[in-house]
This record gives C-alpha cells, structure tokens and sequence, in this order.
C-alpha cells in the first residue's frame, strides 16, 4: 500500500561490508550461493576473509565453529532450508554446545521463495534453530531492521544467533532511525481491541490487516516480534492484559514458530484467547509468492475473515 519496497538479503550483504570495514575479525562463509544470499558484495570488498565452501552445508558450519574458537566472528550464509536441515546436527553439537559466537544468517526462507517449490521453502527452520540451547534467533521484518539487526550482531552478542531472511522484496515499515534492541518487541501501531504479533515480511501483511480491521471498528495493535528467542515476554502479557484477543501472523509453519513461542508464554503467564495464523501442517508448493500467500490464506482480506469468524467481531 505505497510503501517503499527492498530485499533484506541485499540489506544484509552491504551491512556485512559495513561492518567488515570496522572490524576485521568479520569472516563471511557462503556455500555456493553468494550471488543469491548477496555475500557476493563482502566477497567482492574482503576476498582474503570470504570462503566460498560449495555445496558442502555441514562443512561450513564446522569451518566457522573452528573460526569462531578462534577469535573470528564468522556470518555464515546459504538457503534456509540447507543451514537448519543439511547441517542441523553441525550447528548443534559444534557452534550451539561449545556457545559459539557464529552469525547463521541465511536468506530465502518461507514460502515467498515462490517457484523453486517445496523443497526450498523452508517452513520448519525457526522451529528448528528455537530448539537448540544456547541458539538465538532474530526474524527481521524488513531491509532497515536486517541492517540494525547486522550491526548488533557485529557486536558482543553472546553465543550463535540465527537470523532469518527472504528472497523477494518486502515492504519497508521501520522508519530510517530505527534500531534494534535484542529481544524487545516494537510497536508498530497502538491499538486497544486486539493484538497482531508478526515477524519477518508479515510485519507488513499485520499494518494491512489492521487498516481492515479499523474499517469495522475494530483497534488492532500491531506487535513486530523479530526476536522470536528470547521472546519479550513483558510484550506478550501486555497485549494479553489489554486487549480481547492476541493473532499471531507468520511465514512459517504455525507449529514451533513464532505461535507457538507466544502460546508458551500466553499458556503459563496470562491465558487468554489465541490464534496462531501461518502455514497449518503443510509443505509448500510451487508458486508466484503472492498466489501462495493466498493459497496458505496469509493475505490481509484472508487474516481479516478468520478474526471475523473465530472471535465474533
């Protein structure tokens, strides 16, 4: 709706040339995907501290857990359906166990990877990384948020981190001034009715949904929650303490995402209505993005219908 429109993996590749300049223990690590994940860009500025590793997932990981032992701060990039499941096991047991400072940051996760199919969309991934302990993970919402979020991690953050991008352009709902502060929520809209809590490009699709929601009378608050671990748990009882109901909005499957990390902290801390809108037990399929945002029902118009018929209002 008129917004500007940038992709956070180009974001991403000039922030890790910006903080490459300041800090030349930055190493970048791709698997044959640089042109795609834009660490093309660091490759092109620092070649002596790229390693293109081909396709060979598990050894990166292992490569940028010896780094990390070190001294480095290695960013590691593919897609995210190869970083969590080709090399799930070589991110646990040699950069989560040993609480390693490694930067996992692949792009092309979700369904709006579009015509490459199920087997690249990658709807499991935050599942999969939440799990393990000692793992962050950072869900940016847009191009503005992916150069604070890189900055931070360029930073003394504590052990590995997983931040997850897309492929396509998304919208750009942060103001210029923004910066991100590790595991707090921002709101991106007050409202006093209900409570949109989204992350990633679904930050967009919740600002949308409220404008509907607003045309019924209806006073949505929208929640960009792009830590997903740790969870502000605060954000999550604040909304569940003032408003009716809490819709989590998300690009992943509704299972062991973002929905059910605030279902934990709704459950325990502050029962209140729940419902958790993403990608319902299903894989993906081949698609343009928008026509499988409409087939998973991830659209404004489809989000606004199932609040209507599951709350009454």
């Amino acid at each position: 709706m008129g917004r500007i429109m940038e992709h956070t993996r180009v974001a991403y590749g000039e922030s890790l040339v910006e903080v490459g300049r300041a800090n030349e223990d930055i190493v970048v690590l791709d698997a044959d995907l640089s042109c795609s994940t834009m660490t093309s860009l660091f490759a092109r500025e620092y070649p002596g501290r790229f390693f293109q590793m081909g396709i060979s997932e598990a050894d990166m990981m292992g490569t940028a857990a010896g780094l990390a032992a070190s001294g480095k701060l290695p960013f590691v990039s593919t897609f995210a359906i190869f970083a969590t499941g080709r090399a799930w096991e070589q991110v646990r047991n040699s950069i989560a166990y040993p609480n390693l400072s490694v930067r996992i940051c692949p792009t092309h996760g979700g369904i709006s990877v579009g015509e490459d199919g199920s087997s690249h969309q990658c709807l499991e991934d935050i599942a999969l990384m939440r799990v393990i302990p000692n793992m962050s993970v950072l869900v940016p919402a847009d191009a503005v948020e992916t150069r604070s979020m890189v900055r931070y991690l360029a930073g003394d953050h504590p052990g590995p981190a997983y931040m997850r991008l897309g492929r396509p352009k998304v919208p750009v709902v942060l103001p210029d001034d923004y910066d991100y502060c590790f595991g707090k929520a921002f709101t991106l809209r007050e409202g006093g009715d209900i409570s949109l809590i989204a992350c990633g490009q679904m930050a967009a699709i919740a600002l949308d949904t409220a404008d509907l929601l607003s045309l019924r009378g209806i006073g949505a608050r929208v929640i960009n929650m792009s830590t997903i671990k740790p969870i502000d748990a605060e954000a999550v009882r604040e909304a569940a303490r003032e408003t009716a109901a809490i819709v989590t909005i998300e690009e992943h499957s509704i299972i062991g995402g973002l929905g059910s990390a605030v279902a934990e902290v709704v459950t325990e801390e502050c029962p209140t209505r729940l419902i958790r809108i993403g990608i319902r037990d299903r894989f993906g399929t081949s698609g343009k993005p928008q026509e499988l945002f409409q087939v998973h029902n991830l659209t404004p118009e489809a989000i606004d219908e199932r609040i209507e018929k599951a709350l009454g209002i």
